[in-house]
């Protein structure tokens, strides 16, 4: 059984994003970012919603192209949306529906772990359905005051336990937590 690990970005008040879904503001540079590369290639395949995926564009990305497969040309894309459209393919998957059902039967098959890369609203859905095993924030020295937060609207109460911890020069913070339910 494959463990869904949500590796996530934050600040300190808890948002993944500006209102607007732009990052301004999380550091970019460091040696965090040689760490985070390495995880990148731990992950049989990547989990997003629809904005997380979009957030891509930015950075040209073009609609119906995986991403993070230069870092680690196997891995998986799943991106959950209701109103983007694309073609999936091998590399590349479209969820429009039966999110819940497609994220258990990933968690059911043998492979390296999945790895949910954003979407406030998408965790807060899985946080729901209490089918996130792991969370490993890389804590950024900010605050934001509004903007996306970390489980969307959830409200469920869960119990973390620390696996591990990283504290970086530019001040980052990794944290890794096991969720008991």
């Amino acid at each position: 059984m494959r463990k869904l690990i949500y590796h996530v970005a934050v600040t300190l008040d808890n948002f993944i994003a500006h209102p607007d879904g732009s990052t301004t503001g999380f550091l970019t540079e460091g040696e965090f970012i040689q760490d985070f590369i390495a995880s990148i290639r731990t992950y049989g395949a990547v989990l997003m919603g629809r904005k997380t995926y979009e957030y891509g564009y930015d950075y040209g990305l073009q609609i119906g192209q995986p991403t993070y497969t230069q870092i680690n040309p196997r891995l998986k894309n799943y991106v959950f949306s209701k109103t983007i459209d694309f073609e999936s393919n091998s590399q590349i998957q479209l969820v429009s529906n039966d999110e819940l059902d497609v994220v258990r039967q990933l968690k059911s098959e043998e492979g390296k772990p999945l790895w949910l890369c954003g979407g406030g609203e998408l965790a807060g859905l899985l946080l729901d359905a209490h089918l996130i095993d792991e969370l490993v924030i890389k804590l950024n020295p900010i605050v934001f005051g509004e903007g996306i937060r970390l489980f969307g609207a959830s409200t469920t109460q869960v119990t973390l336990k620390l696996l591990n911890s990283r504290a970086y020069n530019n001040g980052l913070m990794q944290l890794s937590y096991a969720i008991t339910y």
